[in-house]
Order: C-alpha cells, then structure tokens, then sequence
C-alpha cells in the first residue's frame, strides 16, 4: 500500500468531520459505561484489589493496580524527581562554568545518582555487565558480543541470583529498580559492542572507551527506564560543543514542554480515578459480565492509559536529555490513530524501533536478501523483545501475533503495489474509494493490533475472553459495530499522516 499512501485522496471535509464525531464520540460514550460498570461494582473490587483512596477526584478511589504506574509514581516521590531535578542544575552549572568538562560531572554525577538509588551493590553489577561487555567488544566480533549480552541479560532470570539481589534490599521495589536498571543498561551494552565492532576507532583507545561507555550507560536521565538512545548517537550528540546547542531548547519551550508533561499525568491520574480498568481486567468474572460497550471501554481505556503512562514516563528524561543538547526519540504517537502493526512499531517506542532496526534487523539482512530473510530478520526482532521483557508465555503469544501481522501486512502491500494488481485497482476504483478501503482493511489489522496489546498488557486470559466475546459470541452484533468503529479511527489515522496539524 505504499504506493497508494503516496498519493491518498482527500475525503469531503463533512466526511472526515463524521469520522472524528463518531471516533470522538465512540470513545467517550464507552468510557462512561466503563465509569458506570466501575462504580457499580467498586465494593466488589475493593474488597479484591484494595482500591486506594484517590485524591484527585473528590469521593473516588483510585486503581492501583497498574504495576508500572505505580512504580515509578513511588519512586518519583521518594527520590528520582530530586535526582532528575539535581542532574539538571548540575548539567547548567557545568555548563556555564566547566564546559569542557561538562561530560564528567554528568558522569560523576550520574555514578552518585545510582549508587543512592540502586546502592553500591546494584552500581557494582551494572559495572560487572559493563565491565564484560567491553571486554568481549575488544575482540570485534558481533557474533561473540551478541553471545555475551544475550548471557549477561539471562543473568536476570537465574533464580539463585535473583535471590541473592533481593538481599541486598529492604523492598521489592529497590531490586526492580536495579532489575529495569541493569536491563535497559543492556541495550546500551549492545549498542556500544556492535559499533565497536564496526568502527573501532570511533570512540578512541581503550581509557577513552571506558570513559564513554560508563558516561553512555550511567547518564542518569535514561538510566532506569530510557527511553532508548544508540551509542553512536550518544557519542556524536556529546560531543557538540556546549555553545552550538545552548539555544536549542528556551525557557518558553522548557515551560510549555514541562506543563504538557503535567497534563499527561494529570489525564492518567484521571483514568483510574475514573475507571477501574486495571483491577477489571485482572479478574475473568467481571472480563465476561462487562457490557458491549462498556468491554470496547475496556480495550480503549487499557492501550489509551498505556499511551499517556509512557508520554510521561519518557517525557521528563527526553525533557532533560534536550536541555543537555542530546536528540531524544520522539515521544509515542497516539495510539487510537494507529491503523497496523508496522505503524505501532515505528511510532510508539521510536527508539526501541531503531535500535532494533540498527543492531538486529539489518544487519541479518533485512528487507535486502529476499523474502525469507526478511521474514527471519524479522521474526529475530521480535524475539528478541520477547526475551528482554522476561520470555513469559503471554509475551511469547504477543511477539507472535506481531510477527504475523507484520508479515500479513508487508504481503498486503506488495500484492496490491504489484504491476499485476494495481493498474487494475487505479483503473477501476477511485482515489477516494480506494482510501475508503485501505481505511477498511486497516479496521481489521487495528482489531487484531489492540488484541495483540491486551494480551501484552492483560495476559492471556484477557486476549482469550476479548476473542471469545467479540469474534466468536458476538461475531454479528459486537464484532460489526467494532470494526464500523475502528474504521473511523483508521480514517483519522490516515487524515493525521498526510495532513498533520
């Protein structure tokens, strides 16, 4: 559908306005119905879950049940806005008065951040991984470097030593703090290996190696949970001069960027004051009693949360990754617009994508070898996620279900493009038309991308009640309206690409 997508016909405005009314609309109206089946049951999953007492909403609880919420909220309030804050003034301060070492402070800065969160203990094993993934790296070869990292990272779920960590701290919280530490830190381990592997001397002799790769690995904005940003970017963007970007970022943009944050934390703070589509979701009682609407509330609300939770959640480090002169990936595009599977990869975790795309997916050949390399580049990608979230059943089942819609979509497209196919469809179907039916088959590649992230988000047990309820129980009366409705969110999807606002 490339091909097509260059060239997608404008609709008449009154069309597209229908779409955004009914797309609007959809959303809120089952919202409400989600709202209404929360409040009725609030006793009952109270008594569960343990609702919170909110605070935002005056006279509601709060759902506080989204593990990662929840997490970082805790550890925003106990310490990393005031480490977040302190990485700021230190950088401004360096800047203005020791540019030239600006570097080292961050990264001095960046060892003592870690060693008060995570302890010396959890900076000692970040340093163990650090210290063997350079070691490895020496000997420039990506076969041994991958072998290494993919060692290091399994190192994660060996029972023993997950035992052995947990002693180390009072909580839970404090050993899965080091646990996203060290694991986003791999990536960063394997970003560096590989582009030693393929440019040697880029980063300079071993002494300034070391210096690079503690400074990429503890910067303390991305420390914890990215998002993701390459080595090679990393060294390039540093190694402007401080007075080439001071004026990247103004105090009006700083202010406006900061306040947006606040409103997306605001909206997600708002969402399980509202609805409690988390506690709903983890018990397959109230899974199959929801009403139609109130379940398409569920779905929406559930990938919505997921959206706003991660606009704040790499928000503030891109915040302060710009003011240091860094380019951070975008932050996610909405995920009501997304219309594929390839267009949920590309725009949600940019960075994730591009790492994936830099270290895994091109260099195993890509879209440049053939059709079967493609697919196993592919499929090797995918994998990979899969194994750095934790290899779970539901995140095998997951990493499937994205490999084939990929794959289905990538199939579409080169049927439809092909010189046999299309000189026929332009001949015989309008412009209009034609985006009337990419929007409609985007409607079933959206259906299969939301269950997909339930089952990312839920667990199984939530993508096999949503199949049963919409696809099999409700093929002809839920099923329908669905896909009216997401072919409205396809529309608006397509009106946002080609003519952004």
């Amino acid at each position: 559908m490339a091909k097509q997508s260059s060239t997608l016909a404008a609709l008449p405005r009154a069309e597209v306005c229908a779409y955004w009314v009914l797309s609007f609309g959809s959303h809120l109206y089952s919202f409400y119905q989600l709202h209404i089946f929360s409040k009725e049951h609030e006793a009952g999953l109270e008594r569960e879950f343990q609702l919170e007492k909110g605070f935002l909403i005056w006279g509601h609880k709060k759902d506080p049940t989204d593990f990662e919420w929840s997490f970082w909220s805790h550890w925003a309030r106990k310490s990393l806005l005031w480490t977040l804050l302190g990485h700021a003034v230190v950088s401004r301060l360096a800047s203005f008065f020791i540019p030239e070492f600006r570097l080292t402070a961050l990264l001095a800065y960046g060892l003592l951040a870690a060693c008060c969160t995570v302890g010396i203990k959890g900076v000692g094993v970040v340093l163990g991984h650090l210290g063997l993934s350079l070691a490895v790296a020496q000997l420039c070869n990506p076969a041994l470097s991958w072998s290494c990292a993919l060692l290091l990272l399994s190192t994660l779920h060996i029972p023993l030593l997950q035992d052995i960590q947990r002693s180390w701290y009072q909580t839970e919280e404090e050993y899965y703090l080091l646990l996203f530490s060290v694991a986003v830190c791999g990536l960063r381990f394997i970003s560096f290996s590989l582009e030693h592997c393929w440019r040697p001397l880029e980063a300079g002799g071993l002494q300034q190696q070391v210096y690079w790769l503690t400074a990429y690995s503890f910067y303390h904005p991305l420390f914890f949970n990215g998002p993701i940003l390459t080595f090679k970017d990393f060294l390039q963007q540093m190694q402007v001069p401080v007075k080439d970007h001071g004026a990247r970022i103004t105090f009006l943009s700083l202010l406006a960027n900061a306040g947006r944050i606040c409103v997306w934390w605001f909206i997600a703070e708002y969402m399980i004051h509202l609805m409690y589509m988390h506690t709903i979701q983890a018990n397959e009682t109230y899974l199959e009693i929801l009403p139609p609407w109130a379940l398409g509330g569920l779905a929406l609300a559930l990938v919505q949360f997921f959206y706003v939770k991660y606009l704040v959640l790499f928000g503030v480090p891109s915040l302060l990754a710009g003011m240091d002169g860094l380019a951070p990936p975008k932050l996610p595009r909405c995920v009501s617009i997304m219309h594929s599977f390839t267009g949920m990869w590309r725009h949600f975790d940019v960075g994730l994508y591009h790492w994936l795309i830099r270290y895994i997916y091109i260099p195993l050949g890509g879209s440049h070898h053939g059709l079967l390399w493609k697919m196993l580049s592919t499929a090797l990608a995918f994998g990979f996620v899969c194994f750095w979230h934790g290899g779970h059943d539901y995140l095998q089942y997951w990493a499937l279900m994205n490999w084939v819609g990929v794959l289905v979509e990538n199939g579409v497209t080169i049927l439809i493009s092909s010189p046999l196919v299309y000189p026929s469809i332009e001949r015989c179907i309008s412009p209009a038309m034609r985006r009337r039916c990419l929007a409609l088959i985007s409607a079933f590649s959206t259906a299969m991308l939301i269950l997909s992230n339930l089952i990312f988000l839920g667990e199984n047990h939530v993508g096999r009640i949503m199949w049963k309820r919409v696809f099999i129980q409700g093929w002809c009366t839920v099923a329908p309206p669905m896909l009216a409705f997401l072919y409205c969110f396809a529309q608006i999807g397509l009106e946002w690409e080609h003519n952004p606002p």
